[in-house]
């Protein structure tokens, strides 16, 4: 059965991957096939289980992914409610200039993206990099290039604090790593992300030229994105220092938002706040739904722990480097800790590295990470294939990153 699964976890892939050519939705092939894994497990019991086990298996696995889907569903419908009213645009157009240089925009939306993901969260700072790529009138590469360098810039933002990527979370919680030591993370993250802008930016010589009328920024809106800001450093505040899960603290922001907004709203629309969750894109929910019901199958028959071996084989930088790469396939976080519940014997150096790459990996597939499948629902000219154009571009700047990362923590460590 565990070979079953494990075939049905690559159809899954495949179906993903080729999605153009079959034309079935990605969220209804690992829906469907995810869903199908766990029935299996049900129906044919694996290593001397019951149902009792699988259903406990099931619950755990429900709960993570219940975690995230209502924390996705909290900051998208922040965003959908500011996008449907032009608040992105119209506060982009106030920041950039009339004209601008399409190198410097590469340069302005990777800076923005890493600097914003490492306060925010990787799903908030996706949603409104993407937002001011999708305002503009450019040509469909060169909107490709600028989604690309957001999912890197995204991913390599978070992984310097706790708070930005779960699995330095995981990794800091596990006692392997402090904060000063993540803070070394700043510098190699950055210069991933600076040659990746510089790579991808060699070709282009044109300006973009943005709309000299400014749309008026509605009162609403500005205390609704007051709102956003607010639930945003709250989060991070009340995790740091008293644990609050992040998705809590975003649902009461969201609360927050339909309680100001029911407010402010009471005498110039009819519509009700609660119906742009309507507006939310479901299909990318889904799609996590599909994909984490797969990878938590694949983590409770133990296909997870095999790839802990490569430690035995290679030394634990080579190592990292290539869990790093296998992130961009599966979720990073049962990778990360299959690694720390096999207590592999590293230096600070290499946990570091590790940290690098669990968080920064998964850039180099669409499906690799939270910023990578958002960017896919969001971009309509974004697929697997047209993403997976980008990877040479993207193995330069990861492996950039991962070596400074590694020299410089043994030299300063």
């Amino acid at each position: 059965m565990s070979m079953i699964i494990g075939l049905l976890a690559f159809v899954a892939f495949l179906m993903v991957v080729f999605e153009e050519v079959i034309h079935i939705n990605k969220a209804k092939s690992t829906l469907f096939i995810g869903t199908l894994c766990w029935i299996l497990a049900y129906l044919f019991p694996m290593h001397g289980s019951g149902p009792e086990q699988v259903s406990e298996q099931l619950n755990e696995n429900l709960l993570e992914i219940a975690t995230l889907w209502l924390f996705l569903m909290s900051a998208m419908t922040f965003v959908a409610y500011l996008n449907s009213k032009g608040f992105v645009s119209s506060l982009v157009q106030r920041i950039l200039p009339n004209q601008l240089h399409e190198r410097t925009l590469m340069v302005f939306l990777g800076g923005f993206a890493f600097v914003f993901s490492s306060f925010a969260d990787n799903v908030t700072a996706t949603l409104v990099s993407l937002a001011v790529i999708t305002s503009l009138k450019i040509h469909v590469r060169k909107r490709l290039k600028y989604a690309t360098l957001v999912v890197f810039a995204v991913n390599s933002g978070g992984v310097s604090l706790i708070t930005g990527d779960v699995t330095t979370l995981m990794i800091f919680l596990a006692g392997k790593v402090s904060i000063p030591n993540l803070l070394l993370l700043i510098a190699p993250s950055l210069c991933g992300v600076v040659v990746l802008a510089a790579m991808m930016s060699v070709r282009m010589r044109g300006r973009i030229v943005f709309s000299g009328e400014h749309q008026p920024l509605e009162s609403n809106d500005i205390v609704i994105s007051g709102v956003f800001l607010a639930t945003i450093f709250a989060t991070l505040f009340l995790n740091a220092f008293f644990q609050i899960p992040p998705v809590l603290t975003f649902l009461f922001g969201l609360s927050c938002m339909f309680l100001v907004a029911q407010y402010l709203m009471r005498k110039k629309t009819n519509r009700n706040i609660l119906n742009y969750i309507r507006e939310i894109e479901f299909e990318t929910l889904l799609f996590f739904l599909g994909v984490l019901l797969i990878v938590g199958m694949l983590k409770e028959i133990g296909t997870l722990n095999y790839l802990t071996g490569m430690y035995e084989v290679m030394a634990p930088q080579y190592a990292n480097y290539l869990l790093g790469l296998s992130s961009a396939l599966i979720d990073n976080v049962p990778l990360t800790a299959a690694v720390l519940k096999a207590d592999v014997e590293m230096d600070l150096a290499s946990w570091l590295s590790m940290t690098y790459a669990t968080g920064v990996g998964g850039s180099m597939l669409i499906i690799g990470s939270a910023a990578g499948i958002i960017a896919m629902s969001k971009v309509k000219e974004l697929n697997f294939i047209s993403y997976l154009s980008m990877f040479g571009y993207l193995l330069v700047a990861y492996s950039v990153g991962y070596w400074l990362t590694f020299v410089l923590a043994h030299q300063v460590l």
